[in-house]
């Protein structure tokens, strides 16, 4: 099977779900997406598998969400993505994507959906 996740070592969530597709006998392929972060094409592409909106992968806890203003409603999708392609800290994480689909593994035990 492949499997990605877009990873951010420092994330404590996001080394427990990289440990939990390790001891699922997988080797995914780790996207540091604070390093590489997706082009619009791959964040719309997830976003589809995800069947979700970009409102739903935002960080609100980021400061800098608040500080652009992104918690608006009136903000669009186009926004929020252009945002996130800016700031990829703007995008949570983890996210894993096999060909059952992808998901926000927050909680890890979401994990379990798409394995």
């Amino acid at each position: 099977m492949t499997i990605q996740i877009l990873h951010n070592p420092r994330c404590s969530t996001s080394r427990n779900v990289l440990a939990m597709i390790r001891e699922a006998g997988l080797e995914p392929e780790i996207i540091e997406y604070l390093k590489h972060p997706p082009t619009r094409e791959e964040l719309v592409s997830i976003l589809m598998a995800m069947d979700a909106s970009p409102r739903d992968i935002l960080r609100t806890k980021e400061p800098l969400t608040k500080e652009l203003g992104l918690l608006d409603p009136a903000r669009s999708d186009r926004e929020l993505v252009d945002a996130m392609l800016e700031n990829p800290i703007l995008i949570e994480r983890p996210i894993v994507i096999t060909r059952k689909g992808a998901r926000l593994c927050r909680p890890a035990e979401r994990l379990s959906e798409v394995l």
